[in-house]
């Protein structure tokens, strides 16, 4: 457990530097005015805040599942996903445990996304906020949650800690990384998370 953790410290620390080289490019670009970021906060209307938070959170969950599913494939795992798959059970020092190459597709879409999509600053700032608290309570043993929130009405839409274990014990479902959507869709949710969810937990 503790070389488990040790390791994921030592990953964590490599994808920081490679999200930190992301973020100082995208200021590179943005002094360069290369990126789509705006300040004022009327510039694409108060109702644009909201739906490009959400847009954004759709778009790098739909680009998470086909690069996630594409890196367990056994021609790229051992390059960009095997050290992230060392803890068998995870704990929150997993959550950004990515081999350089990963952590590295990761960045550039955060880069993309900036230099695509109109986004406030405070926006950008709730994605990357959300991306960093989803992925630790993903990765939180389970203990620590109410039994319940895995059969709660949003445990059957939204990725949990549930849902995302399964995935390092099981490693061919549940790739998704907000919403349960594309593993629906593709098949790859376990038939018995789905089981699970519809089974009323007991009350004593």
């Amino acid at each position: 457990m503790r070389e488990g953790i040790r390791h994921d410290i030592r990953l964590s620390v490599l994808s920081a530097a490679v999200f930190a080289l992301a973020a100082a490019a995208g200021l590179w670009l943005q002094a360069h005015g290369m990126t789509r970021l705006y300040a004022r906060a009327d510039s694409h209307g108060w109702w644009y805040l909201g739906v490009s938070y959400l847009m954004v959170l759709i778009l790098q969950d739909a680009v998470f599942y086909a690069t996630h599913r594409l890196f367990h494939h056994p021609a790229l795992y051992a390059w960009f996903h095997s050290g992230h798959h060392r803890s068998r059970q995870p704990t929150p020092w997993t959550s950004f445990a990515f081999d350089p190459p990963e952590a590295a597709v990761q960045a550039v879409f955060l880069v993309a996304v900036v230099m695509l999509i109109p986004l406030h600053l405070v926006t950008l700032l709730a994605v990357l906020s959300t991306m960093t608290v989803w992925a630790i309570v993903n990765h939180l043993d389970l203990a620590c949650l109410p039994r319940r929130f895995p059969h709660h009405l949003l445990g059957r839409w939204v990725i949990g800690p549930a849902h995302h274990s399964l995935h390092h014990r099981r490693p061919a479902v549940h790739f998704g990384l907000y919403f349960t959507f594309w593993d629906r869709v593709c098949r790859t949710e376990d038939d018995g998370y789905t089981v699970g969810l519809n089974t009323p937990v007991p009350t004593s």
